[in-house]
């Protein structure tokens, strides 16, 4: 069973749909949250099943979670904000041990990482649009067999092949004049930003 997971989003998918294009063999994609909207668009614009669950921009604030059968063992699908993901882990372990599971996805911090605890899988694909780290977005791929469970951790750059050098378009400007840098906030504008109001 190969599986897309996904999370973060925040309505914009066009990335989405240029790894789909790209992609074979999905039998499901998981997204874990922060929009709920975007599953619904994909659900409805692909012939692949999803599994989805809202997220704490979503304004939903209960303990949502989904449980996927695969032929390694039953994964949680959870956002996380609920968990306390950006502070802990060991919140999210016990909610995927309560329900039987080998493993857990979620999402809310807009970092990827892949741990395994305990013979316990924790799988956050990052997030394609908004990264909070220096990937330029990532997403997972989740292969379950009876005897085997990978994941891989995919940067959206190197998967679409940006490591080639492109010709810019031709209105480009491609002077070497030195550009003015964009200002940024400081460290209130940052807490907020990335306080995913929770």
């Amino acid at each position: 069973m190969k599986i897309l997971l996904i999370s973060d989003t925040h309505g914009s998918i066009g990335r989405v749909t240029n790894i789909l294009k790209r992609l074979t063999g999905i039998d499901l994609i998981i997204h874990c949250g922060d929009y709920a909207f975007d599953a619904q668009w994909l659900a409805e614009s692909c012939d692949i099943p999803i599994v989805s669950v809202k997220g704490n921009s979503d304004e939903y604030y209960g303990d949502a979670f989904e449980t996927v059968a695969t032929p390694y063992g039953n994964l949680l699908v959870t956002h996380g904000h609920m968990q306390l993901v950006e502070f802990r882990l060991d919140n999210l372990l016990y909610l995927t041990e309560e329900n039987h599971c080998i493993g857990a996805c979620f999402g809310h911090t807009h970092i990827a990482c892949c741990e395994e605890t305990d013979g316990i899988h924790l799988i956050n694909p990052g997030s394609l649009t908004d990264p909070r780290d220096e990937t330029g977005g990532t997403f997972a791929l989740i292969n379950s067999t009876e005897e085997n469970f990978y994941v891989d951790i995919v940067r959206y750059d190197t998967f679409m092949g940006a490591d080639k050098q492109e010709e810019p378009p031709a209105e480009a400007d491609t002077s070497s004049k030195k550009k003015t840098p964009k200002a940024k906030g400081g460290f209130l504008r940052n807490l907020l930003n990335h306080s995913d109001r929770f």
